[in-house]
């Protein structure tokens, strides 16, 4: 599970690096030019998204952010687990375990979920710009 993780990642870190970045002509450069003189707030009015490789960055990030997240939801459980057992209490301590690797298992799929979601998104825009 985790070589297909960072497999994943690694791979989308290079797609991202490898992703064309967006150059303005000079024709564009000086309609803008024209256009923010005539009207000093419009340049303003205009929100830019995230590029496609910055918003496959983002999707990376987001399936490590729940990975990590997902790490430490087990450790605790299985701290928790441990005590609970070094205490003769080993019900407890298999509640405490299985409570933690639920935990982890949402945090995990939920990074994995939004992450190749924005991946998808991000490689959606790059198909857009090519074409």
């Amino acid at each position: 599970m985790r070589w297909k993780l960072a497999n994943l990642t690694c791979m989308v870190l290079v797609l991202s690096a490898a992703a064309p970045a967006q150059s303005q002509t000079a024709s564009d450069q000086t309609t803008a030019d024209h256009s923010s003189s005539a009207h000093p707030k419009a340049a303003h009015d205009q929100k830019h998204g995230r590029s496609a490789g910055g918003e496959m960055a983002s999707g990376a990030g987001d399936i490590g952010k729940g990975t990590a997240k997902g790490a430490g939801s087990l450790a605790v459980g299985t701290g928790k687990g441990a005590v609970d057992l070094a205490t003769l209490h080993p019900i407890n301590a298999a509640t405490d375990v299985g409570k933690g690797g639920v935990a982890a298992g949402t945090h995990v799929g939920v990074g994995a979920v939004k992450g190749t979601a924005k991946i998808g998104k991000g490689v959606g825009k790059g198909i857009k710009h090519v074409f």
